[in-house]
């Protein structure tokens, strides 16, 4: 983290508007873009930003930089977004541990898509996903979280979110082999 940004957190803690608005600014349309791939809804999106920014001044003398700014209010946005979701009921659904298989290392790194699909085909595909496995493709393959992050953020064991990726990324693979085909119903 540049010693500039150090310098506007600092200044954010010291409850300086000017620096709140500064921070805001940097960061609002990408924890925009991070809030609409969980919720569809541009308001409630938007909502969830805000809300998010919230707790972030608020909390924001946990905030130690031992990540980048960016990514510690990220957190704080996927997890907003997530209570706004299991709030209206669409619940994530957990399995329990010893009904899951412990997914094979090699499978994991093993992900061949065709070159002429392109990213909205994949998105599209991801969205078309049952909820169990949905979030977890979502945090790994676009957000960049490890199962370890992951779990913590759905509140999942990391074997769960392990086998839900494996079998989301098999259903997502079949999707878009479907698709590919034209044999999609």
């Amino acid at each position: 983290m540049s010693t500039f940004q150090i310098h506007i957190v600092e200044k954010c803690k010291q409850n300086d508007r000017q620096a709140q608005m500064q921070l805001y600014n940097q960061y609002c349309d990408g924890m925009l873009i991070v809030a609409k791939r969980f919720l569809k809804d541009t308001m409630e999106a938007e909502d969830a930003v805000q809300e998010a920014f919230i707790k972030a001044f608020s909390k924001l003398e946990q905030y130690k930089a031992e990540v980048s700014f960016g990514a510690w209010l990220k957190r704080i946005v996927v997890n907003r977004c997530i209570d706004v979701l299991k709030s209206k009921r669409q619940r994530l659904i957990e399995l329990e541990d010893h009904h899951l298989n412990v997914v094979d290392a090699d499978y994991e790194s093993e992900w061949l898509v065709d070159d002429e699909i392109t990213i909205d085909v994949v998105k599209e595909a991801i969205e078309q996903l049952p909820e169990k496995y949905k979030y977890v493709v979502m945090l790994y393959l676009i957000e960049g979280y490890d199962h370890k992050e992951i779990s913590e953020i759905l509140n999942i064991s990391e074997v769960a979110s392990r086998t839900q990726l494996s079998r989301g990324k098999q259903k997502l693979q079949t999707a878009l082999k479907t698709n590919k085909n034209g044999t999609r119903s």
